[in-house]
Order: C-alpha cells, then sequence, then structure tokens
C-alpha cells in the first residue's frame, strides 16, 4: 500500500485527528484512551460499534464526556473529566484495573508522547529537564500490556524539531511498543506493538494532510517510507 497523500489541504485539526483514530479502532476493542487530547476519541466512536473503553481508575464501560445535566462529578476518567456510562458498564477497584492493564486483556491504548522512535520506543512522561513535573501515571503499564499502542501527538516541537526521531532523548515510557503514531501532518506505521510483524528499516508513512511524503521527509531525521 502507498502513502495515500492529502496536499489538497491543510493539517488536521485536533477534532479530525480524533475522529480518524476512532475510524481505525477495531470494533470489539476493549481500550484505554490515555490523558489529554487522547480522551476525546471517545466522543467520535461510533454507538453500536462494540468498543468497550476502560480507565484506570476502575471503569470497564467508560462513555463519551458529559455535558449539561450529564454531569456528575463523581462520575470521571483518569484525567478527572465528567464521562457518560454505557450500557452494561462496571466498577471496580484500581488494583483491579491496574491488572487488566498489566495482564494484556487490552487491545489498544491512545497515549500522548513527547517522542517516538523509529523502533517504536516511547517517551511521554517527562522531559528530563531539571523543572519538569514528571506524570508516570498508567502510561507504562499501558505501554507494555496493551496489544497495540497508538501515540497521538503533534508531529513538530515548538522549536521546530520532529518528534518521531531515529532515538529517544528523553526518559523512556516502553521500548519497542508502539504501533501507530498519528499526528496532524502524517499517520505513521511503527515496527513496535506485539501486533506488528518485522518490517524493512524506516517507518512507514501510510497518509498525509497538507504536505507530501518528501516534505515531511525534509524536514525529519528519520527515515520515511512510502510503500
Amino acid at each position: 500500500m502507498t502513502t495515500i497523500e492529502h496536499a489538497d489541504r491543510g493539517p488536521l485539526d485536533k477534532r479530525e485527528l480524533a475522529q480518524l483514530i476512532a475510524s481505525d479502532i477495531p470494533p470489539g476493542a476493549y481500550v484505554n484512551l490515555g490523558i489529554g487530547q487522547p480522551t476525546t476519541v471517545a466522543d467520535y466512536l461510533p454507538a453500536g460499534g462494540g468498543v468497550t473503553l476502560h480507565t484506570e481508575n476502575g471503569m470497564l464501560g467508560m462513555g463519551r464526556a458529559a455535558v449539561g445535566d450529564e454531569i456528575d462529578f463523581d462520575l470521571i476518567n483518569a484525567g478527572k473529566i465528567p464521562v457518560t456510562e454505557t450500557a452494561g458498564c462496571a466498577y471496580f477497584h484500581q488494583a483491579d484495573s491496574f491488572a487488566m492493564m498489566r495482564g494484556g486483556h487490552l487491545d489498544v491504548c491512545v497515549l500522548g508522547a513527547f517522542q517516538v522512535s523509529a523502533s517504536g520506543d516511547l517517551a511521554n512522561w517527562s522531559t528530563g529537564e531539571p523543572d519538569a513535573i514528571p506524570a508516570v501515571g498508567g502510561a507504562m503499564d499501558l505501554a507494555i500490556g496493551a496489544k497495540s499502542v497508538y501515540v497521538m501527538m503533534t508531529l513538530f516541537a515548538r522549536d521546530g524539531s520532529a518528534k518521531l526521531v531515529p532515538a529517544c532523548t528523553y526518559p523512556l515510557t516502553g521500548k519497542a511498543c508502539v504501533s501507530r503514531v498519528y499526528t496532524e501532518h502524517a499517520v505513521f506505521a511503527i515496527g513496535g506493538g506485539s501486533d506488528q510483524p518485522a518490517q524493512p528499516a524506516g517507518v512507514r508513512v501510510l497518509q498525509t494532510f497538507g504536505t507530501s511524503l518528501d516534505a515531511l521527509q525534509a524536514r525529519m531525521e528519520v527515515s520515511l517510507r512510502g510503500d
């Protein structure tokens, strides 16, 4: 499959990115959405699609974000955002929730990241800076426990440097665990993840948005493939 280039439009906005990820989650999957932007994916999962959302604070069967009269601050996700319930949802101790994560019972998790390496290493809990506030949470458990790890992030940092890199320079969350990287400029298939077969050298670009494969390659150190 060659790269699909959407050069006739601009980069994806946050809503479009969340919609794209939601559309790629397989029906019937058990899924954890990381704190921050990944939680917005819940708002775009199709009704009746059979996807069951899990949160590490102890809920299976989470729905979209709550609005208006639906808001109940006793019913929140791991990021403390009020959410709705789906039919048959269940509540349990946080220890049981982490056992689900560590035991390989999740099909997909969607996490944010500071960096992802070409080999699928993930760095998302600390930049290593002296004044940085570390945020370990359940990311390490999710990174090694989920069958597929999707990363949702901006492709370039504020200084213009790419966040998809040959090797991570920030402290690692997990090694060779990332399956896909979703950004506003492109979607990448990475060689990490237990569901991924061995791949040739380089990162495969599945789609681009508002740019081309060649233009991306000019801005990145990672070797990109279009096949």
